[in-house]
C-alpha cells in the first residue's frame, strides 16, 4: 500500500473485483471519451475477475503496475492509475495511466495519486523517465501531470485509436531527479 493524504494506492486483489465492475459501469460513457474501445464483456463480474489476475501476473513479471486508488475516509475505490509498459536495460522507464471516478474529479485526488506513483516508480522501482501521453483537448489531466511534475515534450500525431479514430497525443515525461 501507498500511502497518501487523503487516498491510498494499493493493487487490486479479487475481492475488488465488485467495487472495479461499480466504477466502470458508473463512469462507462465518461471513461470511454479517453480509452480504447470496450466491449460489453468488460463490463462483467468475470471480465474484472480476470483483469485482476492479469495485473498480478504483469506485476510479477516487472511489466505492469496497477494500482486502485482509495480515499482515507470512507476506504472507497474512486480510480485506478497504474505503471504500464515498464522497458527495463538501458531505457527504465514507463508510461503512466489513471482513471477517476467522474463525481470525484477536480478536487485533487488524480494529482495526489499521481504524485504518490511516481514517487513509488522512482524510489522502488528504480526507473528514470515516466512518459503519459494525454488528448490535447483533456485540459485537466495535462494540469494534473504538471502538477506532478511533467513537462511537455511534444505532440505525437494520431498516436492512439479512441473510439474508432486515431487521436493526437500531448507528450508528457518526467525524470528521475535522482538519475540527473
Amino acid at each position: 500500500m501507498i500511502e497518501g493524504n487523503r487516498i491510498y494506492l494499493r493493487p487490486f486483489e479479487v475481492e475488488d473485483a465488485s467495487a472495479l465492475l461499480r466504477l466502470q459501469r458508473t463512469n462507462r460513457t465518461f471513461f470511454e471519451q479517453f480509452s480504447m474501445e470496450r466491449r460489453d464483456h468488460y463490463y462483467t463480474m468475470d471480465a474484472q475477475v480476470e483483469k485482476i489476475r492479469q495485473y498480478a501476473k504483469a506485476a510479477l513479471e516487472d511489466q505492469q503496475y496497477n494500482f486502485g486508488i482509495f480515499t482515507v475516509e470512507k476506504d472507497r475505490l474512486i480510480g485506478t492509475i497504474s505503471l504500464f509498459q515498464v522497458m527495463r536495460g538501458a531505457l527504465q522507464s514507463a508510461f503512466i495511466g489513471y482513471f477517476l471516478d467522474k463525481a470525484h474529479n477536480g478536487q485533487g485526488f488524480t494529482t495526489e495519486a499521481a504524485q504518490l506513483l511516481v514517487a513509488y516508480a522512482f524510489e522502488f522501482l528504480k526507473l528514470h523517465r515516466i512518459e503519459a501521453g494525454v488528448m490535447p483537448h483533456n485540459e485537466g489531466s495535462i494540469r494534473v501531470l504538471e502538477k506532478a511534475g511533467f513537462h511537455k515534450e511534444g505532440i505525437a500525431r494520431q498516436n492512439v485509436k479512441i473510439n474508432g479514430r486515431w487521436e493526437d497525443h500531448q507528450v508528457l515525461a518526467l525524470i528521475n531527479p535522482e538519475d540527473s
